[in-house]
């Protein structure tokens, strides 16, 4: 079984003012020797997403980290492919898990987000490497945010799954550690990477080290 990284970035373009913005957190974050890295644009067009994605690739292809580093995609499974990314993350509104399976193929990492019990138990039994739990606390990064599952919805999910457990939604250096006591393998973070990348990332890393 894949084993993801405690440590779980996500550059959202719509926290970025431009390409050149999301790139420079991008360099930031690389440079600290984080090893994934998740894509995410909700908004724009498939064109867009996939020049971004392009662009990603290549400040990834010339990191001076050293560290293997695996690109997600989010949302499309067909762009992951396109910009040569080593996994796709779905959504309860997206494609199946099967489906994008179908598209990206057995060798690249498939994550799946669930908000509650039963859809981690169905996920559960997809071909997802990893499934996604959240939001653990209350979060900005979505204009509609599912209900805050909290850390008792964590609990839960690790009762039902033996894969590995990503928890996203509203967490901070403040609070990931209680989100790893509470039963995550790994923690995805968006918001408290924005203002200072680098150093935030140094911090998280030090902590779930």
């Amino acid at each position: 079984m894949n084993s993801v990284p405690r440590f779980y970035p996500i550059l959202d373009s719509s926290c970025f003012e431009s390409l050149d913005a999301l790139l420079e957190a991008a360099e930031q974050l690389l440079s600290t020797g984080v090893q994934i890295l998740q894509y995410r644009n909700k908004s724009g067009d498939g064109a867009r997403i996939l020049l971004e994605a392009r662009e990603l690739r290549q400040r990834v292809l010339f990191s001076q980290s050293g560290e293997v580093v695996r690109l997600i995609m989010n949302d499309r499974a067909d762009l992951c492919l396109a910009a040569d990314f080593e996994g796709v993350h779905v959504g309860q509104d997206d494609l199946s898990p099967e489906s994008a399976r179908k598209i990206v193929g057995p060798k690249r990492w498939l994550g799946v987000s669930t908000h509650n019990p039963p859809q981690v138990t169905e996920a559960d039994q997809s071909s997802a490497n990893y499934l996604a739990i959240g939001p653990v606390f209350g979060t900005g990064s979505k204009q509609k945010p599912d209900p805050v599952v909290g850390l008792d919805g964590v609990r839960e999910a690790r009762r039902l799954t033996s894969k590995p457990l990503v928890a996203i939604g509203g967490i901070t250096r403040a609070n990931c550690l209680s989100v790893l006591a509470a039963g995550a393998d790994s923690v995805a973070v968006i918001s408290d990477l924005v203002k200072q990348p680098g150093p935030s990332a140094k911090e998280f890393l030090r902590l779930l080290s």
